[in-house]
C-alpha cells in the first residue's frame, strides 16, 4: 500500500467531500494495524489545512452506534483545530456532504499522559475538565457499508468538528455513568441515553483510547481535547436544523448546520 498516494486522496476528499466510493483496491489498508499508519499520513497531510490535531474522538463505544455502524469494536480518530467551535456552533450543511450530530461527554487533559494502560486514578488525574460536546459527522460516503472498517478508521471515522460547551472543572465529585444526556432537534427529542452507556463508563473508553495510542507509541498531551462516544444515534440533519445537546451537571451546547 503507498500510504502516501492514499493518505492524499483520502485528504483532498476531506477537503471536499463528496460521495466518495472508496480507495482504489491497491491503497485500501488490509487491516487496523494499517489504517492507522495511513490515518498517521491522513492526519500529516491535512495539518496544513486544517492546523494541527488537537485531539481525538472515539466512534462506536455504546451499544447503539456498535448496532447503527455494524462495527463491533471502538475506532478513534483525530480532531483538527480549524473543525473545533464553542457553542453556539455553525457547521453549515452545504459545506458537508451529508452531515449529522451526536452527544457526547469530553474530556480536556490537563497533563501529559505518557503511553501505557492506565487506570482508573491515572486517567481521572489526567483530566481537568469534562465538557457537553456536539461531535459533527459527515457521512461523505457514496456508501460507508462497503468501506470496511480499516478504510473508515483512516479517514477519522467520519470526524468533522465539534462544538464544545463550558469546561466543568470541578467534576470529580459526578458520576459520570450515572448522567444523562439528550439530543434535540428543532426543539423536539431524537435521542436520550447515559454516561454508562459508554462502554459501561465514559472513563473506560478513555482508557481503551490510551491502551489503543500505547500501541502506537503514542500518549495524550495536555491540552488535548477527547470526545467519549454518543450517547445517542447519530440525528442526520437538513439545512438550517437547530441541535441543542444537554448533559445533566455539565450543561447545553447548541449549534445551526
Amino acid at each position: 500500500m503507498d500510504l502516501q498516494a492514499a493518505a492524499d486522496i483520502l485528504a483532498d476528499h476531506r477537503l471536499q467531500p463528496g460521495a466518495f466510493p472508496g480507495l482504489p483496491k491497491v491503497l485500501r489498508p488490509p487491516d487496523l494495524a494499517a489504517a492507522r499508519r495511513l490515518q498517521d499520513a491522513v492526519h500529516e497531510r491535512l495539518s496544513a489545512p486544517l492546523g494541527p490535531r488537537i485531539g481525538w474522538k472515539i466512534g462506536c463505544t455504546t451499544t447503539v452506534m456498535q448496532r447503527f455502524l455494524g462495527i463491533p469494536e471502538p475506532c478513534e480518530g483525530g480532531i483538527f483545530r480549524a473543525n473545533v467551535q464553542d457553542s453556539p456552533g455553525w457547521f453549515p450543511a452545504a459545506a458537508h456532504h451529508r452531515i449529522g450530530v451526536e452527544c457526547e461527554i469530553a474530556v480536556r487533559i490537563g497533563r501529559d499522559l505518557p503511553p501505557g494502560e492506565h487506570g482508573r486514578d491515572a486517567l481521572e488525574a489526567a483530566v481537568d475538565a469534562v465538557l457537553p460536546a456536539v461531535e459533527v459527522v459527515d457521512d461523505r460516503y457514496a456508501d460507508f457499508a462497503v468501506l470496511g472498517a480499516p478504510t473508515l478508521l483512516a479517514d477519522d471515522f467520519f470526524q468533522a468538528g465539534c462544538v464544545l460547551g463550558a469546561p466543568v472543572t470541578d467534576w470529580r465529585g459526578l458520576d459520570l455513568a450515572a448522567l444523562s444526556g439528550r439530543m434535540l432537534v428543532d426543539g423536539a427529542e431524537a435521542g436520550r441515553g447515559h454516561g454508562r452507556d459508554v462502554l459501561g463508563h465514559p472513563l473506560a473508553a478513555l482508557a481503551w483510547l490510551s491502551a489503543t495510542l500505547a500501541r502506537r507509541g503514542r500518549g495524550l498531551a495536555a491540552g488535548e481535547i477527547v470526545l467519549l462516544g454518543s450517547l445517542v444515534q447519530t440525528q442526520w440533519l437538513s439545512p438550517g436544523a437547530h441541535v441543542a445537546i444537554e448533559i445533566e451537571a455539565l450543561g447545553r451546547v447548541e449549534m445551526k448546520s
